[in-house]
């Protein structure tokens, strides 16, 4: 089958290889419609220490850690439900020697990587969702355990800011949106989000006002740089700092030491493969039987850019979207 693999000189290249026939225990066989390019694809194909001790291993090297497709197979031990079923698929949620990437036309993929999409939907539409969703219920997951009520999203309009918006109103907790455009933060109140911030403005001030009001001491950070200098000041106290991404660049925070003084502030990294969410097997499957009745969410679709064909994997690559849309890779 055709497939699109890493060499040994970081370059991707499409490869022949054998098709699966028999899924290992715990695994599924996935007749893939279509996967996302994610910003990770990209980051530890250049950078692989990035990944942590080491990438997720993928027989014949086949590159590839977000799609859907449907269920062909099911291994020993996997439950019934997923016979069948289109699934979204996020491959570095478990790690296994006999995964097969999802850039190819059947991956071999632990079950518990996969959730189980209603039959209704497109699987196309959730291509490159599960990393997000996954993401935002995790960071969700955390700060609930550590006291926080309420929530500071930077990157608001981003996929995963979406994804948190959508499952932070499913759990009635209070959060704050912050994005850099009239348009942006138009779309998050049409999507019935309460609370957007356009940081041109003077947000600095409603933030503070707002951020106190609603108890907000939570903040899910994927641009960092000088939006997180700027909005320090305005931080409640006792608030926590989740760093995600560094959207803002090479540009670094300034933070007056006299802020982690008076109002207590701690920063730290957020990680899904760190969260207990995705740590622990029990809880990452209660996790995705949760997500299950939620993921028809508009909020939680993956945001379509140009399609290619296999062979065309290096325009692939480049391909950048104005608006956030996503390459999409078809067989």
């Amino acid at each position: 089958m055709k497939a699109i693999c890493v060499t040994a000189s970081r370059d991707l290249e499409v490869r022949a290889i054998p098709r699966p026939e028999q899924p290992a225990a715990g695994h599924v066989l996935v007749a893939m419609t279509a996967s996302a390019i994610n910003h990770g694809d990209r980051t530890f194909l250049r950078m692989p220490a990035a990944a942590g001790p080491q990438i997720p291993a993928s027989r014949y090297d086949v590159w590839g850690a977000s799609g859907a497709g449907r269920v062909l197979a099911l291994g020993a031990g996997v439950p019934a439900d997923y016979a069948g079923k289109q699934v979204a698929i996020y491959r570095s949620l478990t790690r296994s020697p006999d995964s097969v990437g999802l850039w190819c036309e059947t991956a071999a993929i632990p079950y518990t990587s996969c959730l189980i999409l209603p039959d209704h939907v497109n699987a196309r539409d959730y291509c490159g969702s599960l990393v997000n969703v996954i993401t935002a219920y995790a960071f969700l997951e955390e700060i609930a355990e550590a006291g926080h009520t309420g929530v500071i999203v930077t990157a608001g309009s981003s996929a995963t800011g979406h994804a948190i918006a959508a499952l932070a109103r499913a759990r009635r907790m209070p959060a704050i949106f912050l994005v850099r455009s009239d348009a942006a933060a138009e779309t998050l109140r049409s999507l019935g989000v309460e609370h957007v911030l356009v940081t041109t403005d003077d947000h600095a001030a409603q933030l503070a006002t707002l951020a106190a009001e609603l108890q907000a001491t939570a903040v899910f950070d994927g641009v960092g740089g000088e939006l997180l200098g700027n909005i320090a000041p305005a931080l409640p106290m006792n608030a926590t700092v989740y760093c995600y991404g560094f959207l803002g660049g090479a540009a670094p925070a300034a933070i007056h030491t006299t802020l982690f003084m008076m109002k207590n502030l701690t920063i730290r990294r957020f990680s899904n493969f760190e969260s207990a969410t995705v740590r622990q097997p029990a809880r990452l499957l209660a996790a995705l039987k949760a997500l299950e009745p939620l993921i028809a969410d508009p909020m939680f679709a993956t945001w379509p850019g140009q399609e290619f064909s296999y062979e065309q994997i290096g325009e692939a690559m480049a391909y950048a979207s104005a608006d956030g849309g996503k390459a999409i890779l078809a067989a």
